[in-house]
């Protein structure tokens, strides 16, 4: 059933989704079987990734606020934010999320949540101190697609896997700088090398189930933007206005500090427009996000079809 009449499926979209939570279910499959095979207990596998799914699907729009210093608002507290969502979703015909604030300076905005019935949409304060109202809106013109889409709910559990395989690495190299699991009272020099090649073997696995699925996710985190920016600047008509704001929060962002920068970095993917500080680093070398200008031609092709043909 559409979340809303007015903003339109997206078929590539779909069929993306649905090759991307495929790919994860087989990866996922695969990587809890060889687990198994090393670890040779289904207890530990279990807790570990039941543990985290639950509380990444159930508490996803809670993490993701905490981690970007976001807090839900009431109509009363921002009359303003709250008016610009009640009329872009009476014009795409879909139910209000709820909207927060992000106390950040950053200038970006983002959508979160594990349904459209859970979603939150919400802004920084430093884009909304740095956007027209126009822009403003087209931004979360955008952030809404993204709900209608269910885009959302997508990339939070298909970026599941890549956390599990992540957590696992970090636990085996923390084990290896304190002499492994194995350490005191085990049987020998024999037992203490097994032990070693199990960690080592873990790690192997979950470093390179980790690289595959971040690049599924990013595939897909890359098409997504696309879509929500046509979609977004369909329902307000104005692509122009979407693309006035890219180039303006694009150019911002360089005025932000580094470390803030690299801090937001672990969030890119959730993001109207990535941050990215100066070097080099995981986030520059695999973006979540087009290129700008391929953001930039698309809009512009789409301004150009909405305005028809010249006289």
């Amino acid at each position: 059933m559409a979340i809303s009449r007015r903003i339109p499926a997206d078929h590539g979209l779909n069929a993306r989704m649905f090759m991307t939570g495929l790919f994860m279910v087989i990866l996922y499959a695969a990587f809890i079987g060889i687990l198994f095979a090393i670890l040779k207990s289904i207890v530990i596998i279990v807790v570990i990734a039941g543990g985290l799914l639950f509380c990444q699907y159930w508490f996803s729009d809670k993490i993701a606020l905490f981690g970007m210093k976001g807090h839900v608002v009431t109509p009363e507290q921002e009359p303003e934010l709250h008016a610009v969502v009640d009329r872009l979703c009476a014009l795409a015909d879909m139910k209000k999320p709820r909207v927060a604030v992000s106390e950040m300076d950053m200038p970006n905005a983002f959508a979160t949540g594990r349904s459209p019935k859970n979603a939150v949409v919400c802004a920084t304060r430093g884009i909304m101190r740095r956007l027209s109202e126009p822009e403003l809106e087209a931004v979360l013109a955008h952030e809404l697609s993204h709900v209608a889409h269910r885009d959302v709910a997508v990339m939070t559990i298909a970026s599941f896997l890549g956390m599990l395989a992540g957590l696992l690495m970090r636990m085996m190299m923390f084990a290896g700088l304190f002499g492994g699991f194995g350490g005191r009272g085990g049987r020998g020099n024999q037992g203490a090398g097994q032990i070693v090649l199990v960690e080592m073997a873990v790690l192997l696995v979950s470093a390179i189930v980790y690289a595959i699925s971040y690049m599924l996710t990013m595939a897909l985190s890359r098409y997504r933007e696309l879509a929500a920016d046509r979609s977004g600047a369909i329902l307000i008509g104005r692509p122009s206005l979407l693309a006035s704001a890219l180039v303006k929060v694009t150019g911002e962002m360089a005025r932000i500090p580094t470390r803030d920068l690299r801090s937001a970095e672990h969030f890119n993917a959730f993001y109207f427009t990535p941050a990215l500080a100066q070097g080099t680093s995981l986030s520059s070398l695999f973006s979540t996000h087009p290129p700008l200008q391929k953001r930039l031609d698309q809009l512009a092709k789409l301004e150009a079809e909405m305005a028809g043909p010249a006289a």
